[in-house]
């Protein structure tokens, strides 16, 4: 009697993993934006755009509380409207694109804190380093675009990374860039 119990139970929670649906969210190109800032000397922010990037949101519940987030950047796709400055950014001294073409991140976890608020950790590789991070996620609800008649979620993502954890521009030392890099990304998901 206990084995068909236990044969039932098991079938039944089969049932409804089999029945959670996921949704399939990608970023919106136009209505998307990843930037970033990095103090200059110890008395400016000196602050710059990836302009190619894209991210999915897998999630089966609609307060994305269960959300897995996926990106890749275009390294080659930096601005920081100073061609010099953006040519040496993309060679070997920080990034190294004909290396590393790609930056990624995966989420490993997602945890509320309340308020459409949560801590998202993941794993970030730049440069063929992967390490861990933790961002801030700020979910600011869903709604249909009028213009394209599909259910569009936004997301603030803001956070610090450390160029030194991925060798980039290892050659430039604290005082002169900070280690601290400041990241900030707004973003709209349609399904």
């Amino acid at each position: 009697m206990r084995k068909v119990g236990l044969i039932l139970s098991m079938l039944s929670m089969l049932a409804l993993t089999a029945f959670t649906i996921q949704n399939l969210w990608k970023s919106d190109k136009g209505h998307s934006e990843l930037g970033f800032s990095i103090t200059h000397l110890g008395i400016s922010d000196v602050s710059g755009t990836f302009n190619e990037f894209e991210a999915t949101i897998s999630s089966s519940k609609e307060d994305f509380s269960d959300a897995v987030v996926e990106a890749t950047i275009n390294v080659g796709s930096i601005s920081t409207r100073i061609g010099d400055r953006d040519a040496h950014l993309k060679g070997p001294d920080f990034f190294d694109v004909e290396k590393y073409p790609e930056i990624t991140f995966k989420s490993t976890r997602i945890k509320s804190v309340g308020g459409g608020k949560y801590k998202l950790t993941g794993d970030l590789t730049a440069k063929g380093i992967t390490k861990t991070v933790e961002m801030d996620l700020n979910y600011r609800g869903t709604v249909e675009n009028p213009m394209t008649k599909k259910p569009t979620a936004g997301f603030k993502l803001s956070g610090t990374i450390k160029r030194s954890d991925h060798g980039i521009g290892s050659g430039f030392p604290a005082p002169l860039l900070s280690d601290e890099v400041e990241i900030t990304v707004n973003a709209e998901f349609q399904q």
